[in-house]
């Protein structure tokens, strides 16, 4: 090759590398939280959630109106049923994640006087002020909840006030305590904890040795007040049904909305093999959500299975899509791959598992889902494009629609949200939106 058609050559690719830059960048925006959106939503919220104006672009496509029922039966930190609650929608959410549930449900109760929440905060962080100067030897979290953190997540000396800040909300005890302890959950991760996001969630190298734990938790509990004081003087909302439960059964869940359901609008986990329990897992060992390793396991278990860390010997979703030759198919290359590359791994091995249960546990969630939809309910699921499994392609949206209408749904679309440049396979996936309706 001649040396100016390499410059040339070299010229272009950069070039490309430039605009595909661009292109994720412009992407990535869409993922945003807006600023005019951060009401209520900033209070708490996944690094992996999806962005308010989504939702609205659906509930707006879908000509939702006070008559419907709004599902998220993957409601997560509460994204979906926020925005239902800001217009009005009567809303029903199912979630498996403790502390991802009790955040959903705290965030969608307005019906606390700001000013009453201040002077009661204003009060805790004072004697947790007064504690602090006075408890000189540093309070540590019993054995079995410190194994399960990850380690140096937060520092001994943040940790000691962090635990003396939560002991005096405890002990209060009022209407306000929920309130208090999501703010406290909040303060924690973003400003005492070691944690950073990007998004898979690790620990710093530069450890924070100290941090201002009340102030920053009462700076959270202005935001939270902000936020209330805003709604004064405005119309009664509806009232939201947050659940504690797994998606995939939702008969034992959803038995007071048999027939009801006229939208669904969600977003279940990916298969990405992201743990999702370790995004929340500092605030669900302090907040006394997960006390030991047994209580993770169990918890786990109520989760669609997503990644190689949840997949367990009786797991049978996979009974739901024997008969999908797709997925079977995708799980078969997958393990071929794995074994001609030498990978011998215990998760490695559990990575064609992953994709059959996960599939299974879609369709078992789908169809455990038709007795509660009403005859024309229009459902929308946002779900990515993956390459995590040995960098096998997996075309999520396709195969989830695919298996919709062998269930009876009829497939309307599938609407590209944006596309997402994953680092570790350097390829762009797709994140579309699965639209679905159901026609009894």
């Amino acid at each position: 090759m001649q040396k100016a058609d390499l410059i040339k050559q070299t010229y272009f690719s950069f070039v490309q590398k430039q605009e595909q830059k661009k292109k994720c960048y412009h992407n990535n925006k869409a993922n945003k939280l807006f600023e005019q959106d951060r009401a209520f939503h900033q209070w708490y919220r996944f690094v992996l959630s999806f962005p308010p104006h989504l939702v609205q672009e659906y509930m707006e496509r879908f000509s939702s109106k006070k008559e419907d029922i709004l599902l998220d039966p993957f409601c997560g930190t509460g994204t979906t049923l926020v925005e239902a609650k800001i217009h009005n929608i009567p809303c029903v959410g199912v979630e498996s994640n403790k502390m991802a549930f009790f955040a959903s449900n705290v965030k969608c109760d307005w019906e606390i006087d700001a000013d009453q929440f201040i002077a009661d905060s204003k009060r805790i962080a004072e004697i947790s002020e007064k504690k602090i100067r006075f408890n000189k030897k540093l309070r540590i979290l019993p054995k079995d909840q410190m194994e399960l953190l990850l380690k140096y997540s937060i520092s001994p000396i943040p940790l000691h006030k962090t635990l003396i800040l939560l002991e005096t909300i405890n002990e209060s005890k009022t209407r306000l305590t929920n309130h208090q302890r999501l703010a406290f959950a909040t303060a924690t991760v973003q400003y005492a904890s070691n944690l950073h996001f990007g998004p898979e969630v690790g620990v710093s190298k530069i450890k924070k040795q100290d941090s201002d734990v009340i102030d920053d938790w009462f700076s959270t509990i202005q935001m939270f007040a902000r936020d209330l004081k805003g709604l004064r003087n405005k119309k009664k909302f509806q009232v939201s049904d947050i659940i504690l439960g797994d998606s995939r059964n939702l008969a034992d869940s959803l038995e007071n909305y048999y027939g009801r359901i006229s939208i669904v609008f969600t977003s279940p986990p990916y298969p990405n093999e992201k743990d999702y329990t370790r995004t929340t897992r500092l605030e669900s060992v302090l907040l006394g959500f997960l006390q030991n390793k047994n209580e993770l396991r169990e918890m786990k278990q109520t989760l669609l299975r997503s990644n190689s860390r949840n997949i367990y010997k009786h797991d049978n979703d996979d009974n739901f899509i024997i008969h999908h030759s797709e997925v079977i198919k995708l799980a078969e290359t997958i393990e071929a791959k794995r074994i001609a590359m030498g990978k011998t791994s215990g998760f490695e091995k559990m990575y064609h598992k992953v994709v059959r249960q996960y599939f299974g546990g879609m369709a078992r969630h789908l169809e455990s889902l038709k007795p509660f939809l009403k005859k024309g309910a229009m459902l929308g699921y946002v779900v990515g494009d993956q390459a995590s499994f040995l960098q096998v392609y997996i075309p999520t949206g396709k195969i989830l629609a695919d298996i919709a209408v062998c269930l009876g749904y009829k497939l309307v679309s599938i609407n590209l949200f944006r596309k997402r440049f994953a680092t570790a396979t350097k390829m762009n996936m797709n994140e579309e939106v699965v639209v679905l309706q159901w026609n009894g």
